[in-house]
């Protein structure tokens, strides 16, 4: 979305709201029910612009330990400093690009940065439950519904000579 922060910069206004729908990023295993909803304003206080936004996006994916289904929803809190063109040094802008919002020409645009914001802060690890137990190693049971017939423990291939070697030991005597 590009924003007319004419009427800040003039000082005709102090604040500009706005609330618009976002395209995320596509990701690797996660799908998205709808386009991030953003609402924020952008705000002057004698010169000083803030940004702030809030970015809410529905999401479908996979548990990353037992792969069931799972649904929610990430809101992520965005605010940067506007500043216009001209204001700030380039090496400035390099050093702080976390920091700031750009206005060009009188007008601002946020789409940029914020999906950015939303594909680096959003979660790498999803699970269906803190404490899922994930799948069996061995045969890929659930253990959400209970325990598999796998051994617990299994000897070490590269150990299972010595393992030998101990019964025939108990063998003989």
């Amino acid at each position: 979305m590009i924003l007319d922060v004419g009427p800040l910069l003039r000082g005709e206004k102090n604040r500009i709201t706005f609330d618009y729908k976002l395209a995320p990023i596509p990701m690797n295993r996660v799908s998205f029910k709808d386009d991030a909803h953003v609402i924020g304003e952008i705000t002057d206080s004698a010169g000083y612009m803030h940004l702030t936004a809030k970015a809410h996006l529905a999401y479908e994916t996979e548990c990353d330990r037992c792969l069931d289904k799972v649904e929610g929803e990430f809101t992520l809190d965005f605010e940067r400093v506007v500043a216009d063109e001209g204001t700030l040094t380039e090496e400035q802008i390099e050093e702080n690009v976390d920091e700031y919002v750009i206005v060009e020409n009188g007008r601002l645009d946020i789409d940029e940065q914020l999906s950015e914001a939303l594909l680096l802060d959003f979660p790498r690890k999803i699970l269906c439950s803190e404490d899922c137990p994930g799948l069996c190693q061995k045969c890929g049971k659930s253990l959400k519904e209970g325990k598999c017939n796998c051994p617990e423990h299994e000897i070490d291939p590269r150990l299972a000579v010595l393992a030998t070697l101990l019964k025939n030991e108990e063998e003989d005597g």
